[in-house]
């Protein structure tokens, strides 16, 4: 959340949508919500961790995807990386990794890789290798595409 004289006045035609991203303090100074998820260090720095909507909640604990993605990250075989959450009828929803690889290796390969390097309730559920991540114009990339892929194949 924060604020500026330099924000947005809203959303084209979608007053709903201008309505949910500003808030209003009592002393009347308007807050425009950002979607970011961060924390303080111990010297008060503010730490930037995810999006809101990148948050997955699986078995009522968040897991940020960024997390994930790092320990993916950190293997040779991997180029580009983005996980999402899938729905889950155990967990409500669960990690699910989508990769880009450099070299032949196994998803099963993959998933143990990441899984020895997280903790126990921050498993993924599964990893898709895919020839490309979508991306849109400015190269930022499309997890809402993502996660449709992750609910067409929703974990049991």
């Amino acid at each position: 959340m924060g604020r500026s004289g330099s924000f947005m006045n809203g959303y084209h035609k979608r007053s709903a949508d201008t309505a949910a991203a500003f808030w209003h303090s009592p002393n009347g100074l308007r807050f425009m919500r950002t979607g970011d998820v961060g924390r303080f260090d111990e010297d008060g720095f503010l730490i930037l961790m995810d999006r809101k909507k990148d948050v997955i909640i699986s078995g009522g604990f968040n897991i940020y995807s960024s997390d994930l993605e790092d320990v993916l990250r950190s293997h040779p075989a991997i180029d580009d990386v983005a996980v999402v959450g899938a729905p889950s009828e155990k967990w409500g929803e669960t990690p699910v990794a989508f990769v880009v690889c450099n070299a032949p290796i196994d998803c099963n390969e993959l998933l143990a890789y990441a899984n020895e390097r997280l903790g126990k309730l921050q498993r993924l559920a599964e990893v898709q290798k895919m020839e490309r991540l979508p991306r849109n114009a400015i190269g930022k990339i499309l997890k809402r595409e993502l996660r449709e892929a992750a609910r067409q194949r929703a974990i049991r």
